[in-house]
């Protein structure tokens, strides 16, 4: 078993309820291993730290588990996974400044952006991907397990909106 480290963030059924109704059922649902965070109202995110044998598992019953608790809530996003270069310099260790050096001393071979302006987005998978095959830096495995079961989930979810789109069953299963 490995243990992995994400965040699922959802929106609750009825927006103006205060998330914390909801922490007995959390818990109660076998999410026990999450801290809860209930800053914004009709909101709500649980920071996990579970085992399983795979990152998307891991991820898949944790929202399992939260839909249990909580019918009807919408996944907004896993993370890690849209970063931008002080996240990934944080979760690395890394300075920010030495972050910016690498992708502007990189432009050729550095991950595209997925979005860019005055703050630029990446999936942490592929810039994850690129430290360790371009800059030989030695990355986490369970990290890049977790971010790219993310990217997974989270651009499912918004293909999801697509007319017509259709997702692989175990990824749709967990939207429905």
């Amino acid at each position: 078993m490995n243990e992995y480290e994400f965040t699922l963030k959802f929106r609750l059924p009825d927006g103006s309820a205060d998330p914390e109704q909801f922490i007995d059922a959390i818990a109660e649902a076998g999410c026990d291993d999450a801290l809860v965070g209930i800053g914004q109202r009709g909101r709500i995110a649980l920071d996990f730290s579970r085992e399983a044998e795979a990152a998307h598992e891991a991820i898949a019953s944790a929202v399992r588990d939260v839909k249990r608790a909580i019918p009807g809530a919408d996944l907004v996003e896993a993370s890690p996974d849209l970063v931008g270069l002080t996240d990934v310099a944080e979760i690395l260790g890394f300075t920010r400044q030495n972050m910016r050096k690498l992708m502007i001393n990189n432009v050729a071979t550095f991950p595209a952006a997925v979005h860019e302006g005055s703050l630029s987005l990446w999936h942490l998978a592929t810039v994850l991907k690129w430290l360790g095959e371009n800059q030989r830096r030695p990355i986490d495995d369970s990290l890049v397990e977790i971010a790219n079961a993310n990217m997974k989930l989270n651009i499912a979810k918004e293909a999801r909106q697509l007319p017509g789109a259709s997702l692989p069953r175990e990824l749709d299963a967990l939207f429905a």
